[in-house]
């Protein structure tokens, strides 16, 4: 009986590896038409590590949007 239901789930688990390769290939070959992939992988198929802001950049960026923000908020006022 533990037999037939193991043989059952590795048949499954072999049936759905085989269905998600399929896919992942059909995948690939509508991102290559639609003209490349939005995630870059690794050779391991898994998603590329994103590349890091160093601090200074962080900091640009953010007083950047705080300027948009405060230019947004003083026409806000001046339209009262």
């Amino acid at each position: 009986m533990k037999h037939d239901s193991l043989k059952q789930f590795v048949s499954l688990h072999q049936s759905l590896t085989s269905e998600k390769a399929k896919l992942e290939a059909r995948l690939a070959d509508i991102n290559k038409a639609l003209g490349g992939s939005t995630v870059k992988l690794t050779a391991s198929g898994k998603p590329a590590k994103k590349k890091k802001f160093s601090a200074a950049a962080r900091e640009a960026i953010a007083a950047a949007q705080r300027a948009r923000w405060a230019k947004i908020k003083a026409a806000k006022k001046a339209g009262k």
